[in-house]
């Protein structure tokens, strides 16, 4: 055989060897982990990620920043995602279109367990141990100054107001046209709408005067600012939990115990410096999970 046909066949050779291995590699199992865009879903999606990964063995596909709630339960259910966090309150007003008639934390899993597995075929797992709601949050020094503790405190000053809150608060059934008619609020001129991720800048910056945040943002406290009480109970709860595609659990059995790991493991105030340690200390997400991870001997 010539040097020139020894060079093609090993070409060919390889270039067959390669096409196999990247068809091989195309149909290893894995799972797609997805997250809202915000730090906290990062972070849940990337714990989630690397339990999975530890516990079971399975090549992960992390599929985080994707977007709002509905665009998460879009991929959820195309089989773009297997698996998200989602928030108990969020699923039954934003997703199942449901009223909260009753506030208990435990009735309102109990009907987004059954309502996703009924209309979805979506598996909604133990909660995570913290729950996240809205939080109205104003500057330190406009709470001293002006007395304020609850929502209620700024009804008076509310048309000197800017205020700011992002997209799909504005939206969202549990938003804010049904916060602000509960108490009864009118601000100066129509809300800003603001990314998430700017929100506490601008209200640092003087540019709005509240804005919406989540009760277990990092940034609350590392920049001094004040959340009010929701005082006149207008949030439901909004537990953590993870939501799963059950033909995912069907094909992967191993995935529900590693899961199941997770229920109860972690408490508002650890989510709060989960969340702060990247916000505020600008630390890489997956080292900030990892160190979660074995304080918890996960």
């Amino acid at each position: 055989m010539t040097r020139f046909r020894r060079g093609i066949v090993w070409l060919t050779l390889a270039w067959s060897t390669g096409f196999l291995l990247s068809c091989n590699a195309s149909r290893t199992p894995s799972i797609a982990v997805g997250s809202k865009f915000f730090t906290e879903q990062v972070v849940l999606g990337e714990l989630l990620a690397q339990h999975i990964e530890a516990r079971t063995g399975l090549a992960v596909v992390r599929k985080t920043n994707l977007g709002g709630t509905l665009l998460c339960q879009k991929a959820l259910l195309s089989g773009d995602l297997d698996v998200y966090v989602e928030y108990t309150g969020t699923a039954l007003t934003a997703v199942l279109k449901e009223t909260p008639d009753d506030f208990d934390s435990g009735e309102i899993y109990k009907r987004v367990k059954q309502g996703y597995a009924r209309r979805f075929q979506l598996a909604v797992t133990e909660p995570l141990g913290f729950a996240n709601s809205f939080a109205m949050v104003v500057r330190s020094e406009d709470a001293q100054h002006y007395n304020l503790h609850t929502t209620s405190d700024i009804v008076a000053i509310a048309p000197q107001w800017r205020a700011g809150f992002g997209y799909e608060f504005l939206e969202r059934p549990d938003g804010y046209a049904g916060w602000a008619a509960r108490y009864d609020l009118h601000f100066a001129k129509p809300p800003s709408v603001m990314d998430l991720g700017l929100i506490y800048r601008a209200l640092v910056d003087k540019k709005v005067d509240i804005v919406a945040g989540n009760s277990t943002d990092g940034l609350i406290a590392a920049l001094h600012l004040v959340p009010l009480a929701d005082d006149r109970h207008y949030f439901p709860p909004y537990d953590a939990v993870p939501i799963v595609r059950e033909d995912t659990l069907a094909k992967f059995p191993q995935l529900r115990a590693a899961l199941a790991d997770l229920a109860g493991k972690i408490s508002a105030e650890e989510m709060r410096r989960m969340n702060a340690a990247v916000d505020a200390d600008q630390r890489d997400v997956a080292a900030v999970v990892k160190d979660f991870r074995e304080s918890k001997g996960l």
